[in-house]
């Protein structure tokens, strides 16, 4: 008997009380790399993945950008994509994918999963490829809990992918020449959207560009040319303006500016612009040049600043009326930053899904874009085992973890001391300091007071020995750097006696390293009588160290004032170090200083 046709009709959810669709989870078997042990992702608006080289990540994100693409030959597999480059019935490549729906009739309401502790609503899918080419695609059925043997939600794939985010991939290695392309495609249609949203914009008895463009297109020619090239300007005007301070951001004192060329003879072309815009991007007031001449990292930096600007501008909605969601799939963005840009793309990237809009997935060798104080990340690590099977493991899950406001905090704090000894490297103002209670006290200081003290880095050297090694290394760069370290005491108690202490008389051997440095007032050495927690707030700390200052900074302003004093000292040879810390040129001098403040 042949199946009655059954014509589902759409409800429309409204944007205010429909859940957001999005990505919820990926599955990924028998494809590249990965083996018959699925790798599965569930995703937060942030996830980071990490791990080793070829463990599998770059192949991750290009199993959501194939699935989405299916239906064209991007969503095509070669014999490479399979396991050991051959077809084997038993290894098939297959991919699995959760999503967030925000209406049961779209899909079909047997293909809806509801969950009964947040009703969100899921709708999960599973592509094969038995051969070399395209896929098949089925269904979960709810109601049979059971993967249908040919019938999909939504139907045709292309219904299917309106329903899901939109892929963006940024591949680690694109060629200038796809990424300027790419680019100035984003840029184009984000300001084609912009002249259309102008256009239909009216005023009482007034002809508009909506009007005279779109629907007399080829009877009003040269008006046309007139106002595409007046709301332009409009256009143009705003998303310079966006670009130009995202890239700011980054590169501090660059500019964008984007000529989209406006056809002279729109007769002869129906789009209103070129398909090839010119991109050009340099200091501000100077020559600017075009894309493709820019280095790697100002190039991968405009492309998602571009992608940003088209997610918050686009005109393409769901029929559910919501925004179209979208996923940007993007390998190791710190590739060619230098590090305090690095710092600001990660800021950027983000703040990406604060629109409500967009998912984030990378890959990164960089701890740098790891936030772990953020609600709203996930960290995923994917590894390959000794017999060459790869994994994938979620260390990190905020939701799931069920942080409170004092672990945030503590995170936070675990964020600013991990260690980056070698950004001296790349310029900018330095200091040495001993250990993890100095490094955390600064960082906090310089975090509530970003314009006092930029361009900085805190180097923690986990002892004077260290110090006295990265010294011989920074007086090379001939530039000023400051030191701070314990004086601790002359002796220490051993079985009841008293001893030397080892860490005393290192104490000259890092002032015989810069000795010649400090007489040329090209390096501040200062000591903390007799170590950091008794010099500036008064007490002795055994354990926690570095908790305890955070702490004592958070809740005394006292305290602030004077690491923010001391600090400052370190940087500024004429400043006056606070009570507590003293600049000296010699052991005896040290006794004496620690003899007059009591600890001798």
């Amino acid at each position: 008997m042949p199946k009655k046709k059954v014509t589902v009709v759409e409800t429309v959810a409204t944007p205010s009380t429909a859940p957001r669709p999005r990505l919820h989870k990926l599955r990924v078997s028998n494809f590249r790399c990965i083996g018959s042990n699925p790798i599965e992702v569930e995703l937060d608006d942030i996830v980071v993945l990490v791990g080793p080289n070829n463990a599998g990540k770059s192949s991750i994100l290009r199993a959501y950008e194939v699935v989405m693409l299916h239906g064209s030959k991007l969503g095509e597999l070669s014999i490479d994509d399979f396991p050991n480059g051959k077809v084997s019935p038993d290894q098939l490549p297959t991919i699995e994918l959760e999503t967030i729906v925000y209406d049961k009739t779209a899909p079909g309401e047997r293909w809806v999963r509801t969950d009964a502790s947040n009703g969100e609503m899921y709708v999960r899918e599973k592509w094969t490829w038995p051969k070399v080419g395209a896929p098949e695609r089925v269904g979960w059925e709810v109601s049979e809990n059971k993967w249908h043997e040919k019938e999909v939600p939504w139907g045709a794939a292309n219904v299917a992918q309106a329903r899901r985010p939109e892929p963006h991939r940024i591949g680690a290695f694109d060629s200038p020449d796809k990424q300027a392309e790419e680019t100035a495609k984003l840029l184009k249609e984000a300001l084609t959207a912009r002249v259309k949203e102008l256009g239909k914009k009216k005023s009482d008895g007034e002809t508009t560009l909506g009007q005279s463009a779109y629907i007399g297109l080829m009877e009003t020619v040269r008006k046309l040319q007139t106002e595409i090239a007046e709301d332009a300007k409009k256009a143009l005007a705003a998303i310079e303006t966006e670009l130009s301070h995202t890239i700011s951001n980054v590169f501090p004192g660059y500019t964008v500016s984007f000529d989209p060329r406006a056809e002279d003879d729109i007769e002869k072309c129906i789009s209103l612009f070129k398909a090839d815009p010119i991109i050009r991007m340099g200091p501000s007031g100077d020559h600017q040049s075009t894309i493709d001449r820019q280095g790697s990292g100002a190039r991968r930096t405009l492309l998602w600043a571009a992608l940003r600007i088209l997610s918050e501008q686009r005109a393409g909605k769901t029929e559910s009326g919501s925004d179209k969601p979208h996923l940007l799939l993007m390998d190791e963005p710190e590739i060619c930053l230098h590090p305090n840009a690095i710092r600001e793309a990660r800021k950027v990237l983000y703040d990406l899904p604060k629109d409500g809009n967009w998912q984030v997935m990378v890959t990164t060798h960089s701890p740098v874009f790891i936030d772990l104080s953020r609600d709203n990340t996930s960290i995923v690590r994917v590894e390959r085992s000794a017999c060459g099977e790869v994994r994938g493991t979620t260390i990190f899950r905020p939701k799931k973890a069920q942080l409170s406001d004092d672990d945030k905090e503590c995170l936070k704090l675990l964020n600013l001391c991990d260690p980056y000894v070698a950004e001296f490297f790349f310029g900018g103002r330095t200091i040495l300091v001993e250990g993890d209670t100095e490094y955390t006290a600064f960082n906090y200081i310089i975090s509530n007071e970003p314009d006092k003290f930029k361009d900085l880095h805190i180097v923690r050297a986990r002892g004077k020995a260290t110090i006295r090694s990265l010294c011989k290394i920074l007086k090379q760069f001939d530039v000023p750097f400051g030191i701070l370290h314990d004086s601790d005491m002359p002796t220490i108690k051993r079985s009841g006696r008293d001893i030397g202490n080892p860490a005393w008389t290192m104490n000259i051997e890092i002032f015989n390293t810069i000795k010649d440095q400090i007489e040329n007032r090209k390096v501040r050495l200062l000591a903390s009588l007799p170590n950091f927690e008794l010099a500036y707030f008064g007490k002795e700390v055994r354990d926690e160290k570095p908790v305890t200052a955070w702490e004592t900074l958070k809740k005394n302003g006292d305290a602030r004032k004077k690491i923010s004093d001391l600090l400052m000292a370190l940087l500024d040879l004429n400043a006056t170090p606070p009570e507590g810390a003293v600049a000296w040129t010699s052991l005896d001098q040290l006794k004496e200083k620690l003899h007059s403040a009591g600890h001798l």
